[in-house]
Order: C-alpha cells, then sequence, then structure tokens
C-alpha cells in the first residue's frame, strides 16, 4: 500500500465552503476522500472521492465520520464536537477557515461553544458568523496542505499501524 493511500480526508459536507479546495489538493496527492452529508451534493468528484448521504437527523454525519475516521486522516469540520471526536480518534481536524483544532485547544473550543449557545438562549446574543473570505480559503489550502505533508511524513517515518476500512 502506498504511503498516500493510508491517508483520508473526511468532509462534514453539508456546510462546508472548501470542498472543491479539499477536492484539488486531494487529487494532487492522490488521497481517498469521503464527502460526508445528509442530502446529495453537486460535485465533480474522481474516482479517490466518494460520496457519503447519510439519513436526515441530528448529528448522523458526524456520527459517520467519528466511526470511520483513523489516525493519520485528516477531517475537516466546524463542528466543534465532532473534531473533538476525530481527535480522539488521533486524526488531524481543520476547520474551513484553516484553524487546526488540537488537544491543546479543543477544551476552550467546546467551552466558548457552549457560553455562545447559552448567550443565544437568553437573547443576550443573537450570534453572528463572519462572512468566508479569500483570506479564510487561503489560509485553508496552506494549511491543508501542511496536514497532508505532515501526514505523509509521519507514515513515512514511524510507519502505519492502523487498518483502512473502505
Amino acid at each position: 500500500m502506498a504511503d498516500n493511500e493510508k491517508i483520508s480526508i473526511y468532509v462534514d459536507a453539508d456546510a462546508c465552503p472548501v470542498k472543491e479546495e479539499i477536492l484539488k489538493v486531494s487529487y494532487r496527492h492522490g488521497l481517498r476522500v469521503y464527502i460526508v452529508s445528509n442530502q446529495w451534493l453537486r460535485l465533480e468528484v474522481g474516482p479517490l472521492v466518494q460520496k457519503i448521504v447519510v439519513p436526515d437527523g441530528p448529528d448522523v454525519a458526524d456520527d459517520w465520520i467519528a466511526e470511520h475516521v483513523k489516525k493519520h486522516d485528516i477531517a475537516v469540520t466546524a463542528d466543534i464536537l465532532l473534531a473533538k471526536r476525530c481527535l480522539d480518534a488521533e486524526a488531524t481536524v481543520l476547520g474551513p477557515t484553516g484553524k487546526p483544532f488540537s488537544e491543546d485547544n479543543i477544551g476552550m473550543a467546546v467551552a466558548m461553544r457552549d457560553l455562545k449557545a447559552h448567550l443565544r438562549e437568553t437573547g443576550e446574543s443573537k450570534g453572528y458568523n463572519p462572512s468566508f473570505t479569500k483570506t479564510d480559503k487561503s489560509r485553508f489550502l496552506q494549511a491543508l496542505e501542511s496536514a497532508i505533508q505532515r501526514r505523509l511524513k509521519e507514515v513515512v517515518l514511524f510507519g502505519w499501524t492502523g487498518l483502512r476500512r473502505c
């Protein structure tokens, strides 16, 4: 098995603004990609890309990703609780703006998520999601390339101990 076959990218795709960018980078490296959503997405995909459509329901796509992601894989999600689950599986996790989630910052991210939810529920905040910018896209592409290079090095230097479920 080639080193690039040992790494897959899992995409929490329903609201992901960087699906096309992920596909371009994955094709360049020959990486398998799982596009997971609860609706059929119109995307031109190649042979290494698998579209997974899960039933409607809370966290069904998250559950599918969390059950399949492995060490050496890369997950792309804006969902903080899914990011935590992927980190627990020893995957690399990136937000769509290129922000990496890590063991060092996931606790604070979960706490901020809970605080913001509380503020919205009490009416103290209406919630605000900044728009996705070209800078975000550029930062994401750089972070994804770095994550792939780092994972490829790990596979080469330290070997690969996981079994791939395809």
